[in-house]
């Protein structure tokens, strides 16, 4: 009937993940304009969220579904009845909310609900299934399909449907606020007439997303905050929050499953209890976040080190649900003993209602719509996140998810076998392997030099690999959590493209001719990259900036911009003539410095500030090697201006959510770009190849150049509509995709190919469209088979094709 049923049947047989019965998989689907999704009231005491905003509603209804929300359903939640009918959905009774094909739930139903749920339904909330088998064996009975918001597999593609970080987000921020309300004193420090007033002090006990938000959240009220956690690698997170990262002496990595901590060795158990008794002693508040799945909650703070607080301290445990990271917590309940106010409250997420049923409902929302494709509902097996996240197809026990098997491991030889002796090292077959990937390389670069039309190409590969070798060592240095600013600031510096629109300007005020307005064209869209790209950065760093951090005083670096611009200036309107050349070598360095800066927090405005120098200088030693007339460069500057006011306008109204997706925005200007300067430089260079020695590296560089340019803007543009929410965020799996993409670059290459030897302009020119429109299209099926999830990595990529662009100009 409904997703995991319809359509034909996939009887496939594989052992290694699921028996022939459970791989039963509706690939035709059930159209979403047959479904019917129920939102029924919460009616688990103290539970105030509700699984479905008007919001996310409306989300579904867009696709084709409807929607009933039983009466009164987030009224708790601050969203009344009349949201919900604004957002297109039904009001209903509780019956019918129940009756529907799919039923959205926060908490799992109850035994009094059971009976409503339709036979055959799906059901999505969370389910919590190792701790609920009687529940299990109840929703069996009714021959439902069940998928579990708890048990979604926490892999980079399903971060979107996560609710448990959603919720954990929301119960760290609020353990501050509740821990806030009843300490005695303020969590900032002051100095007022009446005396000084000393900051609170946090202890936060584990860094995964609870812990976080609670650091960013006591750090930004003004409290002096330290953390703990087991896994190395959330010092950087933790510090990135303005928190010290506390240590103990014994080094043992706590990385554990499914993003969790795993449990430690005696010796370091120890260690770790040693320093929470002395921070007790010191500290005012105590946060503890520290869970293992499948297990009971650590005892991380006992009696005596509660003992040991001072009077008027506040401990909250959210672990108290499990048990308690704290001796002294009685779960759901506030009191106090020895002195100190203790919180184990369960259902944090649920006072902060409003926000947690928004964050919910987007997970669940973008759940099932991942479920689906052609406009219709399936459950696919074969899927990583389906598999994880299942629990019941059509009352078929699925949980827990059959792991890949891992590689057997040989068996110990019997008595009186013959063992099998290990493969023997081949140190000459290693070496030889070695030796001739360096002979490919030196003899491909002795190749090159050989065939070299003129000294000038062999200076520009020099160039070219001495670029690639810093670029890759700089780059790998960078902080994880600056990787968007990274990204952001690569995408700006390849604005450079406006060089390239900056070469064939001409005519007056205005261009006179086609050759000229391709080139204003690319100038124009490459400085909306360049001026909104660096403003994209900026507020991206300003998202780490913290009320305690030092003043900033930045504009002292318009001291060494002014000398470098200013002296190049200078020199140059003296004649100077290798004043341009040392004005590119120290652009190239402040750009690579741009990069090295962003290495690191510290220095990470420093280096937005040397990638402004960097471009600047490159369009400064451009435009005064070219020395054009006043009227060109009246037009020059128009073009920067007005591609700068556009550009700095939208990166600094859109809302700091939607800055990566801008930045992909902004990345296909730059792909226009490579293909306006190429088509224009052809259209420039035309009358004159048969002159030029290095004609056929001039006719390649613009083949590369605009086949990238292309794949770039389309690429970049299906990248900003799946991470704006404009395009469906499902991977498109056309039929046949690996043929069409075939088909596609053998097209450009036979159009490359008779470009090379056009008999005329209108043949280059058209060849050139053709492989602009054939990469375009290639770029959108590429990219458009990619999950919204993958964007980020999908805009780094298509970055790094920018480059080659960059490169194909620049020969």
């Amino acid at each position: 009937m409904l997703s995991g049923i319809a359509g034909r049947a996939c009887l496939r047989h594989q052992n290694r993940l699921f028996s022939t019965s459970q791989l039963r998989c509706a690939l035709a689907g059930t159209p979403y304009e047959s479904l019917t999704v129920g939102v029924p009231a919460e009616t688990a005491e103290n539970e105030k969220r509700v699984a479905l905003s008007p919001a996310a509603s409306a989300a579904l209804i867009k696709k084709g579904m409807s929607v009933n929300v039983e009466s009164g359903a987030g009224a708790a939640a601050q969203f009344l009845d009349s949201a919900y009918e604004e957002a297109g959905a039904k009001i209903v009774d509780r019956e019918a909310a129940y009756s529907s094909d799919i039923i959205a739930k926060v908490r799992a139903p109850s035994s009094s609900e059971i009976p409503l749920l339709k036979n055959n339904s799906t059901l999505i909330s969370f389910v919590y299934p190792a701790q609920n088998p009687e529940l299990l064996s109840s929703l069996q009975e009714k021959e439902l399909t069940v998928f579990g918001m708890d048990t979604v597999p926490r892999i980079s593609r399903a971060q979107v449907f996560d609710a448990l970080s959603s919720m954990a987000n929301i119960a760290g921020y609020k353990a501050v606020v509740e821990a806030a309300n009843h300490f005695g004193r303020f969590f900032t420090g002051q100095i007022t007439a009446a005396g000084k007033i000393p900051p609170a002090k946090v202890l936060i006990i584990g860094g995964g997303v609870a812990g976080l938000s609670a650091c960013g959240t006591a750090k930004n009220m003004g409290a002096i905050v330290r953390a703990f956690d087991t896994r190395a690698a959330v010092k950087e997170q933790v510090e990135s929050m303005g928190a010290e990262f506390l240590t103990v002496e014994i080094e043992e990595s706590g990385e554990g499953s499914g993003g969790y901590a795993k449990e430690m060795s005696p010796e370091f158990i120890a260690a770790e209890m040693d320093l929470f008794a002395k921070q007790c002693k010191d500290v005012d508040i105590i946060i503890s976040t520290a869970l293992i799945p499948g297990k009971k909650a650590p005892v991380l703070i006992t009696k005596e080190m509660i003992e040991s607080m001072k009077p008027g301290s506040v401990v909250v445990d959210l672990a108290a649900e499990a048990g308690g990271n704290i001796e002294t917590t009685k779960p759901g309940e506030i009191y106090e003993y020895a002195g100190v106010t203790h919180i184990g409250l369960t259902d944090l997420p649920s006072r902060q209602a409003t926000q947690s049923s928004t964050l919910y409902g987007n997970n669940l929302s973008k759940l099932l719509l991942s479920m689906g494709a052609d406009n219709a509902h399936q459950v696919d097996l074969e899927d990583e996140v389906v598999r994880g996240s299942i629990i019941l197809n059509q009352g078929e026990m699925m949980w827990p998810p059959p792991a890949v098997e891992p590689s057997p491991v040989a068996p110990k030889p019997k008595a009186g076998a013959a063992v099998v002796q290990p493969k023997e090292a081949e140190p000459f077959k290693d070496t030889l392997m070695s030796s001739a990937s360096y002979t490919a390389g030196l003899g491909t670069l002795v190749a090159l030099g050989a065939t070299a039309p003129d000294p000038a190409f062999t200076t520009m590969c020099t160039t070219f690999a001495l670029a690639g070798i810093c670029g890759y060592h700089t780059v790998w240095g960078v902080t994880p959590a600056l990787h968007s600013p990274l990204m952001s600031v690569t995408n700006a510096i390849s604005g450079i493209t406006a060089v390239g629109g900056l070469l064939v300007m001409g005519g007056g005020y205005l261009p006179t001719n086609s050759v000229q307005a391709l080139g204003a064209a690319a100038a124009f869209v490459s400085f909306i990259n360049i001026f909104g790209g660096f403003v994209i950065t900026q507020r991206m760093l300003d998202m780490f900036k913290r009320p305690t951090d030092p003043p900033e005083h930045n504009y002292l670096y318009g001291l060494p911009a002014g000398v470098f611009l200013g002296g190049y200036a200078y020199a140059a309107s003296q004649n100077m003539a290798d004043i341009h050349q040392m004005a590119y070598l120290a652009s190239s360095l402040c750009c690579l410095g741009a990069l090295g800066g962003l290495s690191s927090q510290s220095t990470a405005r420093v280096g937005n500030t040397l990638g402004m120098m960097g471009v600047s200088g490159g369009i400064a030693a451009t435009v005064g090697l070219l020395n054009p007339p006043t009227e060109v460069l009246v037009q020059m500057g128009g073009a920067a201006a007005l591609g700068g006011v556009v550009g700095a306008s939208i990166a600094k109204k859109v809302e700091i959510t939607s800055l990566p997706q801008l930045v992909a925005l902004f990345h296909s200007f730059v792909g226009a770009a490579a293909c306006l300067t190429c088509i224009g430089t052809y259209i420039h260079d035309f009358p004159h190849l048969a002159d030029i020695g290095n004609a056929a590296v001039l006719k390649t560089a613009i083949m590369l150049g605009t086949y990238i340019g292309g794949v770039t803007v389309t690429g970049s543009l299906v990248a900003y509509g799946k991470l704006d929410g404009k395009l469906d965020s499902a991977a498109l799996l056309l039929p046949g995709r690996h043929a069409i993409n075939a088909s596609l670059l053998a097209a450009n290459i036979a159009c490359m190919g008779y470009f090379f030897n056009a008999p005329s302009l209108a043949a280059g020119v058209g060849m050139l469209s053709a492989i602009t429109a054939g990469s375009g299209i290639m770029g959108y099926t590429l990219t458009a088979a990619i999950g919204g999830a993958d964007m980020p990595v999908v805009i780094t990529v298509l970055n790094s094709y920018t480059g080659w662009a960059l490169c194909a100009e620049g020969f």
